[in-house]
């Protein structure tokens, strides 16, 4: 099946396509600075790159988008119709690489959180963002008990 866009109408859009500063991104940047949290964004040294870091929390936080990403289940991981094979292994091959990065870093002792696109939807934003704070909240020892 031939794709629908010309060739160059098919680049323009995929150049459109950022990988960093997106939309779900920004939107748990904000909510966490909201909070009085401090991040470095995109650390180059890190594997995979994450896309925000808790250096005083030893946390990483990824901001998956679900198609990229391979979301199973989710409405928005769906293989285009049109060089179906070629997503396949590209997508395949992000999966592997969040797979590995994780390791890596999970090695390194840093906690890991995965918040997926689809949680960052406006039915579902509040409740993630609150699942999001009391995580941080575990991992920073606030209203645990004193033993």
């Amino acid at each position: 099946m031939a794709d629908v866009h010309t060739k160059e109408a098919r680049s323009y859009n995929m150049s459109r396509i950022r990988s960093k500063d997106t939309g779900p991104e920004m939107l748990v940047r904000r909510y966490l600075h909201g909070l009085g949290y401090r991040y470095t964004l995109h650390n180059k040294d890190l594997p995979g790159k994450p896309d925000i870091v808790l250096p005083k929390y030893r946390t990483i936080i990824f901001v998956h988008g679900c198609f990229w990403h391979g979301h199973e289940n989710c409405r928005y991981y769906t293989l285009p119709k049109t060089r179906t094979k070629w997503w396949s292994d590209k997508i395949l091959g992000n999966k592997l690489n969040d797979k590995r990065a994780q390791k890596l870093l999970k090695r390194a002792g840093w906690k890991i959180i995965n918040i997926w696109g689809c949680e960052l939807k406006k039915d579902k934003l509040e409740t993630s963002l609150t699942k999001l704070s009391k995580r941080l909240e575990k991992l920073q020892g606030i209203n645990q008990p004193i033993t």
